[in-house]
């Protein structure tokens, strides 16, 4: 089976050829036109020839473009969630994008979070649907993407992140430990499942997406304070981690962090 970069690269000369048919058409009848307008027989029977071999021509280039496309409904979905992803990181790579996997067709680009939805034929390019699927192009808008900071309120993300910790904590702004007495080590498990208790918020905000606003988040956090003056900390957590309880995420810097853990506690 051909690759997509190949099968669009395909489609993209087939439609070429057939608007140079089309242009070549429309440049016979004109001199159809022309000679009708100038009364010449001569070149009205010339024309005409001319214009219906040309259709012919045209007529074949139509057929073969709109039968260039070589994949199958059922195939495509197949190609989308079977063999895109690595297609994508190979095309990514030869422009010197960094692509990695994270399984269950997640991809992370940083800053980006790329999701494959092989039933959609599209990606979803953090939380926002992209219907382009040429991994050429692909690879362009990611690219673009990085040299762009991240669309992120550091600031927000921390007030949501602490009235969560309080609830789950039992605590209230009143209580919160003070002079650098830390609160509790909290699972962001918890913290995450919490955010996402409405049906289907899972769906639109997953565990990538969460992952990433705490990588972000980290980066800024020695500047950041909540309103109550409540600073935030990402220790690892203590007793040993299932996989549900961690969260990834790759850096600028190409590597993958984890996290688990997550305190709040003030400081002078």
């Amino acid at each position: 089976m051909t690759t997509f970069e190949r099968a669009f690269s395909d489609t993209e000369k087939a439609a070429d050829s057939t608007l140079n048919a089309v242009k070549s058409t429309e440049r016979l009848a004109k001199a159809l036109q022309k000679a009708a307008k100038e009364g010449n027989i001569n070149a009205i029977k010339k024309a005409c020839s001319n214009l219906k071999d040309a259709l012919g021509s045209l007529n074949q280039t139509v057929t073969n473009a709109v039968e260039t496309w070589p994949f199958k409904d059922d195939e495509e979905e197949a190609y989308l969630r079977e063999r895109y992803s690595k297609e994508l990181q190979n095309t990514a790579s030869e422009e010197g994008l960094k692509i990695h996997d994270e399984g269950d067709g997640r991809l992370i680009a940083y800053p980006s979070i790329v999701h494959v939805l092989p039933g959609d034929r599209t990606v979803r390019i953090d939380r926002k649907k992209v219907a382009t699927l040429r991994p050429s192009r692909l690879t362009g808008i990611l690219k673009e993407k990085q040299k762009k900071p991240p669309r992120f309120k550091p600031d927000v993300f921390l007030e949501a992140l602490h009235k969560t910790y309080l609830l789950i904590s039992r605590e209230r702004t009143a209580t919160l430990p003070v002079n650098d007495k830390a609160g509790p080590v909290k699972l962001l498990v918890e913290i995450y499942e919490a955010l996402t208790l409405l049906p289907d918020s899972g769906r639109e905000y997953d565990r990538t997406e969460f992952a990433k606003g705490i990588y972000l988040l980290d980066v800024a956090k020695t500047t950041l304070r909540t309103k109550k003056g409540a600073r935030v900390s990402f220790p690892s957590s203590t007793g040993t981690k299932r996989a549900k309880d961690t969260f990834h995420f790759v850096g600028s810097d190409g590597n993958r962090v984890t996290y688990s853990g997550i305190q709040f506690f003030r400081g002078a």
